[in-house]
C-alpha cells in the first residue's frame, strides 16, 4: 500500500463500528496486519471474536465502560490516555497496515484526553498505516484532517419501538 487515509465514521446512526469491523475484515482477508483499539469499551461483544477466526487481526479494549451512564473518574481518564499512547505507538511503529480507533470521539467527547492528543497521534502515523476513527460527535479538526468522512444519519431504529440489542445483530 502507498499512503495510508485517515478515515471517520461518525453521526448518531447505527454502523460506525460494524463498518469498521467490515474493513478491518476486508483488509485481514487481503493479508493485511490489523489492529483494533476499543475506546470506553470492556464488554465483549460479538464483533470481539474475530480475531479467533482471523490471526491477523488484534483487538484490544481500552476502557471501563460504565463511565458513559455515570460521571468520568479520573480512571477513564487515564486508561484513555493509555489507550491513546498504545494506539499512537501502533500507529507510528509501520507493523500495521490498519488501525482502528473505535469510538475514540465518544473519549474525546467525555474529555479523555485533548482532540490535540489525537492529531499529534495521527501526524506521527507511518505514513502507509491506514486509520478509522469512530464514535459520535466527531471534532471538527479531526474532520479537517482526516481524508474520507462517513456520517451516519438515523433515519429510523427498532429501538424506538421498544426492541433491545440483539446478539449477533446489534451487539
Amino acid at each position: 500500500m502507498e499512503k495510508g487515509y485517515i478515515h471517520i465514521y461518525t453521526g448518531n446512526g447505527k454502523g460506525k463500528t460494524t463498518a469498521a469491523f467490515g474493513l478491518a475484515i476486508r483488509a485481514a482477508l487481503s493479508g493485511k496486519k490489523v489492529f483494533i483499539g476499543q475506546f470506553v469499551k470492556d464488554m465483549k461483544y460479538s464483533e470481539t471474536k474475530i480475531e479467533e477466526y482471523l490471526k491477523n487481526i488484534e483487538i484490544k479494549q481500552l476502557g471501563r465502560g460504565c463511565f458513559i451512564y455515570e460521571d468520568v473518574e479520573e480512571v477513564d481518564k487515564e486508561l484513555g490516555r493509555k489507550g491513546l499512547e498504545e494506539c499512537g505507538k501502533r500507529l507510528s511503529s509501520g507493523e500495521y497496515d490498519l488501525v482502528i480507533l473505535d469510538e475514540i470521539n465518544i473519549a474525546l467527547f467525555f474529555k479523555l484526553f485533548e482532540v490535540e492528543d489525537v492529531i499529534k497521534v495521527l501526524e506521527n502515523k507511518a505514513f502507509n498505516t491506514e486509520v478509522v476513527l469512530t464514535g459520535r460527535y466527531a471534532p471538527q479538526e479531526l474532520i479537517d484532517m482526516a481524508d474520507l468522512v462517513t456520517e451516519m444519519v438515523e433515519v429510523k431504529h427498532y429501538y424506538s419501538q421498544g426492541v433491545l440489542s440483539r446478539k449477533g445483530i446489534d451487539c
